[in-house]
């Protein structure tokens, strides 16, 4: 019956008036599908494929259990007979006559173990022995195993007969254990018999086979029993019911004639075979149009040239009429389905609308993304305006105009006048711009101008029509006649705020080809205008704070060299890119000739880096006022950053001065002898005469503020002529190389003889610096000199005031050699009173030196370290008056300190001393 039905309802009409054409050829393509489908073998969801299934797992299950329960039970069987026949003869050979006596008797395994062998072979068994009361194997099948002990046996031993699984020695195995009693019942011995489990496996496994076989057949019997009326229903059935068959059709015309997309099929010849609602209502497609042929459609040459070609498309844009169709064809024959083609058509008039539209805004948004990323990417006004410029042509402008305050471009604060402002950027894609070039200066007087009405407006003001538009010109009728000349046509002019003060002025035109600007352009350049306002107001204030910066800085660091003989030196201070940081350098004269040379850096940058440089540059000259050793002086140093942090705080962000370093180094122009001590700062590059460079290993000790370590010294002897370059990091290391490359780089930079101080500065600067450094850089070089040897003269004086006559003596001839007579009297005035107190108040050894150079020089030094200081006499002392007759005839005078001895040094004129008025000098000795 269902073969009947399925029949009827594949050959009944559709209902009458239905105005789906589609009917009739979709019952047959179901008609088709349907017989498709009863030629294939039947899928897991159909009727005849479960009920297949079903029985196939029920039989497997039947069969599994009925194995099962076979091999469980003959297992059973096995192991049940096992037991009757170890029990049976284990119970023999216990109650044998003659087995209670042999194992009462001192020898029992001669007479029991043939017995023994005998019942094992007899019973057919595994293992057949016996027992003494002591678990004792007297006599046992395995003759081996007599001697040993049986386990488990205990239950035995008390007069229990017992079956069991027994598992350990010798194996695993189904036994029987019976006691052997006398006469009067005592247990004399225990007889045990077995069968192992693995005999037992053997007798199942001749067994196992059968059951399978059978298994096996009863199996293959049922599943072809099961196949032949599976295939049987298929056959009645066809894969499908009859509600199914009613279901798919409605489905199939629901979905075909619902769905928002217009479906044609195109049968091999060209003529149309189906067309749903949807692709009547796009196509305007005639009543009739079924079975006419596509060209006699009026679809359009494309569309038509598409259907007819039979060509594989997709989403392909076809006009039709007064719409654009996105179009899709497939082919059918692939599909077993008759030659044709399938054609789908979507809409897409209003989606190209809404696509183009879209794709203005994208341009807008990624317009905006990019001026947030190229503009300001300098701190510089005049770059960041330029940048303005090149972000809006030709993405939004043809031609862009930036005028920035003068005001703003000195870095200043801007000022309420508004109206003159300078041409900072000009870009254009126009060739032949007619616009004011950069640099000249523009007014915004007339009140009329678009430009004077957006900065009175405070936002942008948009002129779509240049050529209709007649205040524009008002200011320069002759420069507006050029720019629509020009053909620029179109204008929006916006100006440059920034915390709600006006910098400047941008200026967007179009020209040539290109469309005027409409209402959704204003936002845009607003939005640009805003961007680089903040950008241009940022690099205006760091300008100014530069500015500052750079000026602090260089008024902080020396002005020009203080004049010595000792060095020839040249120097060179540079500015990072970024701003001043906390570099310096110094060349402080000391007595003796001697001259120390200063090198620091203060990590960081800007100003609190500049002051913290001239702290600390101040108080390595005044430490230096006090001749102290290197390593003493940085150690005070040290202590000095310390307590500057302490009082300082760690509250306010960079007040405190980790990270400085500094090198100071004195130089004895005498001995050639240059000590020098480093608190964290790189080495200096040492040059001899004859050009090789060395870079001394010098002892390093921490970064000044850190504390907790001495600071070391080491002494460097330089031949006259050497050059000593001391510099700061920045001069070598880079983000592009490392240290060690920039040292190299340095050295190969100062090789080479016969080169002056200037010289070999511009020298590194050329080679290391060829641009702005990212760090400071401070650069400070020497050339050595040696004081000649005729102008050093020193006498060792003996611990006795009796000497100071004679060497009063020497001293005065040297002068008179050295054509110094005018210095004569202050000299010996002077040198009288150094070496009597030397003598008198110090300790041996007691020497005196005079060095000639710009000035000159008289030493006393003794072994003491006890310093002589001026005092006030009253009228009635009759000393301390000698260090203030000093103090009135030397230049200057001082006490400078040695590892074991101190020195007390005044330096005179050698052009000649002026004596103080006798009368002043009488009235203040008497006070």
């Amino acid at each position: 019956m269902l073969g009947r039905f399925r029949g009827s309802r594949s050959q009944a009409a559709p209902p009458p008036g239905d105005r789906r054409s589609a009917g009739p050829s979709t019952a047959a393509r179901t008609r088709r599908h349907a017989g498709h489908r009863r030629r294939t073998l039947p899928g897991p969801g159909t009727l005849a494929a479960q009920v297949f299934l079903l029985q196939v797992v029920v039989i497997l299950l039947l069969v599994a259990a009925a194995t099962s329960a076979l091999v469980l039970q003959a297992r059973h069987d096995a192991e049940t007979n096992a037991r009757q026949r170890s029990l049976a003869t284990a119970q023999t050979l216990a109650h044998a006559p003659g087995t209670a006596a042999a194992l009462r008797s001192s020898d029992p395994t001669p007479l029991l173990q043939a017995a023994t062998v005998r019942a094992k072979d007899g019973a057919d068994l595994d293992f057949v022995a016996v027992l003494n009361t002591a678990g004792t194997r007297v006599a046992d099948s395995a003759p081996d195993r007599v001697g040993t002990r049986a386990r488990d046996v205990g239950r035995a031993l008390a007069g229990e007969t017992f079956t069991d699984l027994h598992r350990g020695e010798p194996t695993e195995a189904v036994r029987a254990v019976v006691p052997v009693t006398d006469r009067n019942g005592r247990v004399v011995g225990v007889v045990q018999a077995g069968i192992r489990v693995g005999t037992l496996g053997h007798l199942l496994d001749r067994q196992v086979p059968m059951m399978v076989g059978g298994a096996t057949l009863a199996l293959a019997l049922a599943t072809g029993g099961t196949a032949l009326v599976s295939r049987r229903l298929r056959r009645q059935t066809h894969g499908l019911d009859p509600a199914e068959m009613t279901r798919m059709y409605e489905h199939h015309d629901a979905v075909l004639h619902a769905v928002r997309e217009g479906v044609l099929i195109v049968g091999a010849d060209g003529r149309l075979l189906l067309a749903n609602d949807e692709a009547r209502r796009l196509l305007d497609l005639p009543p009739d149009a079924d079975r006419r042929h596509v060209t006699e459609l009026d679809l359009g040459p494309r569309l038509t040239r598409l259907l007819v070609a039979g060509e594989i498309a997709s989403d392909q844009v076809c006009p039709a009429k007064d719409r654009l169709l996105a179009v899709n064809t497939r082919r059918t024959a692939p599909y077993r389905g008759a030659p044709g083609l399938v054609a789908s058509f979507r809409d897409t008039t209003e989606l190209q609308r809404l696509s183009g539209r879209a794709e203005v805004a994208r341009g807008r948004l990624t317009l905006l993304y990019e001026a947030g990323v190229r503009i300001g990417t300098s701190l510089d006004v005049r770059h960041t305006a330029e940048e303005l410029a090149e972000v809006a042509v030709p993405r939004l402008a043809d031609v862009v105009t930036v005028e920035l305050l003068e005001a703003v471009l000195e870095g200043e604060e801007p000022t309420g006048a508004v109206h003159r402002m300078r041409r900072t950027a000009v870009r254009g894609a126009l060739p032949d711009t007619p616009l004011q070039p950069v640099g000249e200066q523009i007014r915004f007087v007339v009140a009329d101008t678009p430009m004077a009405a957006a900065l009175r407006r405070g936002k942008a003001v948009l002129v779509p029509d240049l050529h209709r538009a007649e205040d524009w010109r008002a200011h320069d009728p002759e420069g507006a006649r050029r720019v629509l000349r020009s053909g620029i046509h179109s204008l929006i002019t916006v100006p440059l705020r920034a915390r709600g003060v006006v910098l400047g002025m941008v200026s967007f035109w179009r020209g040539g080809g290109t469309p005027r600007f409409e209402e959704e352009d204003v936002a845009v350049a607003e939005e640009l205008g805003a961007r680089a306002a903040v950008a241009i107001d940022n690099a205006r204030r760091y300008a100014r704070e530069h500015e500052m910066a750079v000026t602090l800085q260089r008024s902080l660091l020396p002005q020009d060299l203080p004049e010595q003989d000792a060095l020839e030196v040249a120097w060179r201070y540079l500015p990072a890119q970024s701003g001043v940081g906390g570099d310096w350098f110094d060349v402080i004269p000391l007595p003796g000739f001697r001259v120390a040379l200063v090198v620091g850096d203060v990590v960081g940058h800007g100003l609190h880096a500049a002051v913290t440089m001239g702290r600390l540059r101040t108080a390595v000259l005044n430490f230096s006022s006090l001749d102290l050793p290197p390593e003493e002086l940085l150690g005070h140093l040290d202590e000095m950053v310390g307590r500057m942090d302490v009082l300082g705080g760690g509250d306010v962000e960079g007040s405190l001065v980790t990270g400085a370093t500094c090198l100071y180094a004195i130089y004895d122009p005498v001995s050639g002898c240059c000590t020098v001590a480093r608190a964290g700062h790189v080495a200096p590059v040492v040059v001899d005469p004859e050009g090789q460079v060395a870079l001394p290993d010098l002892p390093l000790s921490p970064p000044l503020g850190v504390g907790g370590q001495p600071f070391e010294a080491s002494e460097l002897t330089l031949q006259e002529g050497s050059r000593l370059v001391l510099f700061t990091d920045g001069l070598v290391e880079d983000r592009r190389r490392d240290i060690d490359e920039g040292l190299r780089m340095l050295a190969d930079a100062v090789a080479g003889s016969d080169r002056t101080p200037e010289e070999t500065c511009r020298a590194l600067m050329e080679t290391l610096l060829p641009g702005r450094p990212s760090d400071d850089v401070a650069l400070l070089v020497a050339r050595t000199r040696l004081l000649a040897a005729d102008h050093v003269a020193s006498w060792d004086v003996p611990f006795d005031a009796a000497a100071v006559s004679r060497v009063r003596a020497e001293v005065n001839r040297r002068l008179e050699q050295w054509q110094l007579q005018d210095s004569l009297f202050a000299a010996e005035l002077i040198l009288s009173e150094l070496l009597t107190n030397a003598i008198r108040y110090g300790a041996p050894p007691v020497r005196v030196r005079l060095l000639l150079g710009r000035t000159l020089v008289c030493e006393v030094s003794d072994g003491s370290n006890t310093s002589p200081r001026p005092r006030q006499a009253t009228t009635t002392d009759e000393g301390g008056r000698g260090l203030f007759l000093v103090s009135q005839f030397a230049e200057r005078w001082g006490t400078r300190y040695a590892a074991h001895d101190k020195v007390i040094w005044a330096e005179l004129n050698p052009g000649g001393v002026t004596e103080p008025d006798p009368t002043a000098l009488l009235d203040q000795l008497a006070w």
